[in-house]
């Protein structure tokens, strides 16, 4: 009788585990409440990391070599995309601009300008525009040359032109990468010219004294 037990045991624990797979197999339809469907996107809360970890693993959204990308890069590199930065030397906004450029677009309100994103968009807009302007026959005259073991290109140059100024930019290709300033915290134009080379920037169009209406 026991050897018969023990030879039919296992047959019998697979009809049980069957028998119970049958009945899981019927599909049986379940209503969720109203009350706990999610229907709009849901926050979720992220482990705070240190800075010295964030710095490592943040990196820049890459949008293409298109002039969205370019500014988008440049505004990374500048502030991270913060519209509301201020940096220690009173840089402002997403481009880090400096009191004497905006003044020269035509705003005057240093906290208006860094509480609004659309006016910061349009700045940047008009300043592109009016040092593609002032560099006009400079651009067509470097691109394609190296200078310090970098490629020339417009939009190396436009950006350049964002970090020291057009004319710094003027002076340094024209002395064939002599006369290469860095701001304050040791970027070069040789380093953004690397940087930032290769971008379409051709849709933006030179203009003598943008004004931005606001």
């Amino acid at each position: 009788m026991r050897r018969r037990i023990r030879l039919l045991g296992p047959f019998i624990m697979i009809f049980v585990l069957a028998s119970f797979d049958s009945e899981s197999g019927e599909h049986t339809a379940v209503r969720v409440p109203e009350s706990l469907k999610v229907l709009d996107p849901v926050a979720v809360l992220q482990p705070a990391l240190p800075v010295a970890q964030q710095s490592s693993i943040i990196h820049p959204p890459f949008l293409g070599t298109s002039v969205i990308g370019f500014r988008e890069a440049l505004a990374f590199k500048e502030s991270r995309g913060d519209y509301f930065s201020t940096n220690t030397l009173g840089y402002l906004g997403k481009y880090q601009f400096g009191i004497g450029t905006l003044q020269l677009m035509g705003v005057y309100n240093a906290t208006k300008f860094l509480a609004n994103p659309e006016l910061q968009e349009r700045v940047f807009e008009s300043n592109l525009a009016r040092n593609k302007w002032i560099l006009r026959k400079d651009i067509p005259r470097f691109v394609g040359r190296r200078i310090n073991g970098v490629e020339i290109t417009e939009s190396g140059i436009l950006a350049a032109a964002h970090l020291s100024g057009p004319g710094n930019v003027k002076k340094f290709l024209r002395s064939n990468g002599a006369h290469d300033v860095s701001d304050a915290f040791g970027t070069s134009i040789t380093h953004y010219l690397k940087k930032f080379k290769g971008y379409d920037t051709s849709s933006i169009p030179p203009e003598k004294n943008p004004r931005v209406l606001h």
